[in-house]
């Protein structure tokens, strides 16, 4: 089992940036490659970015490339989600989550979440 616990959500303004943590307790946090989705009102779950066990390996969805940077503390047990050049598009609740196996973006392919962390972008 692992425990995620994301902090660092908030309200911003359009053009801002935020960063989120995901604090993750447990099993061995390296053991698992790691991923950031998110979820607006009304729509599905989408997948925001992933990074591999070590941190070496990171990629994302179109619509936050070049915007959003996760990297990964495994000394600290903590990954983070930089996000820079916020749009109103942006805004859901972000969730932290250990993934099944990195190459997916399927949220069914999540074996753990976090509980969520509001991010609001105002225009």
């Amino acid at each position: 089992q692992v425990q995620l616990v994301e902090s660092g959500g908030g309200l911003v303004q359009a053009g801002g940036s935020l960063r989120l943590s995901c604090a993750a307790s447990g099993r061995t946090f390296s053991n698992y490659a790691m991923g950031w989705f998110r979820q607006a009102p009304g729509k599905e779950r989408e997948f925001v970015g992933a990074n591999n066990r070590s941190g070496g390996s990171t990629y994302y969805a179109d619509s936050v490339k070049g915007r959003f940077t996760i990297s990964r503390d495994n000394a600290k047990n903590t990954m983070y989600l930089q996000m820079n050049s916020l749009k109103s598009e942006d805004t859901a609740v972000y969730y932290c989550a250990a993934l099944g196996v990195y190459s997916s973006r399927r949220a069914e392919d999540v074996r753990y979440w976090g509980q969520g962390t509001q991010v609001t972008v105002s225009s």
